[in-house]
């Protein structure tokens, strides 16, 4: 894909102010996190209060996907959670399973982690039928106790071949210093980003705007 068209997913969003310097600068998709314990999470009441600030003070004509973060939680609680927020899709981050998606109302973008014994042939296997079936794909780092949004990333040559496909993000250590050099060597759909774009810790909107800059100018 070219440069320009990549799509670019801002994640970990916990204001309605960061989430509208994402949206201006360009972003594709936002993310919101309602994973329990992770530090990122935002409870469904504020998150639904988040999107609707964010609604009233967007400045430009883009309309990013509104992305909504789970894992493994009860599939009533992520439909509930999803209509009262007025997310566009879903980001499964567990071992949910076919019989769990079957249950989800939204568009599917399912994550999957990619350890140190992970393979291209065997990311393949894994990714193939959940792409037939017309979700989406995040590759993610496998750091088993951050389980995304680690900024740690893998090795990006298991990707080639994989992450150039449609719909498929990369994410794993992603940041406006080195976003450019892994659009050029993987020529990904997209990028996803979340600890990059921060500092100590909170959304910086300079980082952001650098990173979807970089992103859109490799």
């Amino acid at each position: 894909m070219a440069a320009e068209n990549i799509q670019v997913k801002i994640c970990g969003l916990r204001s309605a102010d960061a989430a509208i310097v994402a949206s201006d600068a360009g972003a594709s998709h936002l993310g919101f996190n309602f994973i329990e314990g992770v530090r990122r999470q935002i409870q469904p009441e504020d998150g639904e209060q988040i999107i609707a600030d964010y609604r009233s003070g967007i400045k430009t004509l883009n309309r990013p996907n509104l992305v909504g973060l789970f894992r493994d939680q009860d599939p009533e609680f992520v439909n509930e959670t999803a209509r009262n927020s007025g997310l566009d899709s879903l980001q499964l981050c567990g071992s949910e399973d076919a019989d769990y998606i079957s249950k989800i109302e939204l568009p599917i973008i399912k994550m999957i982690f990619v350890k140190e014994d992970s393979t291209q042939s065997g990311l393949t296997k894994i990714i193939d039928p959940l792409l037939d079936a017309g979700h989406g794909i995040i590759l993610d780092s496998g750091v088993k106790s951050a389980q995304g949004g680690s900024g740690t990333s893998f090795d990006w040559a298991t990707a080639e071949g994989i992450v150039d496909r449609q719909d498929v993000f990369l994410a794993g250590g992603l940041n406006p210093e080195n976003v450019q050099a892994a659009i050029k060597q993987l020529s990904p759909w997209g990028v996803d980003v979340a600890s990059g774009v921060e500092t100590d810790g909170v959304k910086d909107p300079d980082r952001i705007r650098a990173f979807i800059n970089a992103a859109r100018s490799a």
